[in-house]
């Protein structure tokens, strides 16, 4: 008997360990080890561009703005930077990418919205950059604190501000999610480059590229998720938040993405084909579209944009003039 009690707890014990463990290598972040625009780039999709990658960053890190912090609605900092351009502009809010920074992924979202002539807010997502929290939920809270940023736009600038949700991968996946929520109606569109169809989609294919076993790994994912993070790894997806979508979205994504497969973005539309679009970049890996052929992007961007009415006619005078030739 006392046997079976030691084995049963030795059993547990090792069911906690391995819990926390994939806690720590999927959703920890240390505040002391978050990466910034200067940390080395992996894979050779990103080893190729990485010069033109750091030199958008740092072009972004020189432009003046206003730093900004709010609280979550679980009280957690959130820090975010305010670009303004001119007044009246519509708001572009952008999101980036899991483990990433801003000045990384947005700096290209960033530039296409000044040519645009919008304001910016670009944020440091929970657990990553300035922001507070040690836990990333891959959306889940995420689209809360998108929530919570919309909140504040709309009490510091009116709610007759037309606002734009944009993102990429993780950023992309949070923007999405939020569409399920109750968004003011000053929210015009959303702009999604490079989104995963669902948190625990995403997590369980990267497991398969490591040659993890998936199916075995499952169950300890969701328990370090739920036991340490303290959130439901399937609370929320991108496909089922689409459903509930009732403003127009913009899915972007390279098709040779090796992180987060151009399907994705396909199984997403399909949720809401009357809303959504597709747009897909021959030859551009994970996030690197608008760098792979800029000038389309730019054009895919304005064209959809030209149909938002809220929009429409915000778009910088300048940016009509000089639009990207088809």
């Amino acid at each position: 008997m006392i046997s079976f009690i030691l084995c049963f707890f030795a059993v547990i014990v090792s069911i906690l360990l391995i819990a926390y463990y994939t806690y720590r290598i999927a959703f920890y972040s240390s505040k002391k080890k978050r990466n910034t625009l200067d940390d080395p780039m992996t894979g050779p999709q990103y080893e190729a561009l990485s010069e033109h990658i750091y030199r958008a960053g740092h072009i972004m890190e020189r432009y003046p703005c206003e730093e900004v912090e709010i609280n979550s609605f679980d009280d957690c900092k959130l820090f975010g930077r305010y670009y303004h351009l001119r007044d009246g502009a519509p708001l572009e809010i952008i999101f980036h990418g899991y483990r990433s920074c801003a000045f990384r992924d947005c700096s290209g979202g960033h530039a296409l919205s000044r040519k645009m002539g919008f304001n910016a807010l670009v944020v440091d997502q929970r657990a990553h950059g300035r922001s507070g929290g040690t836990t990333i939920t891959f959306g889940i809270k995420e689209r809360q604190d998108c929530l919570c940023w919309i909140q504040y736009a709309n009490t510091r600038f009116g709610t007759d501000t037309p606002i734009i949700l944009s993102g990429l991968s993780m950023g992309a996946a949070t923007v999405l999610m939020a569409a399920e929520l109750k968004l003011p109606e000053n929210v015009a569109c959303i702009i999604a480059d490079s989104p995963y169809s669902a948190p625990s989609a995403i997590i369980e294919k990267v497991c398969a590229d490591m040659h993890y076993p998936v199916t075995l790994c499952r169950p300890f994912i969701h328990l370090g998720a739920w036991l340490w993070g303290h959130f439901r790894l399937n609370g929320c997806t991108a496909k089922e938040a689409v459903r509930c979508a009732k403003i127009p979205i913009l899915l972007i994504h390279g098709e040779d993405d090796r992180l987060v497969p151009c399907s994705m973005s396909t199984e997403i539309a399909a949720c809401s084909p009357s809303l959504t679009i597709v747009q897909t970049f021959p030859g551009a890996g994970h996030g690197l579209s608008y760098l792979i052929d800029p000038l389309r992007y730019e054009r895919v961007v304005y064209e959809f944009l030209c149909k938002v009415p809220q929009i429409a006619a915000l778009i910088s005078d300048n940016f009509m003039q000089h639009k990207p030739d088809s």
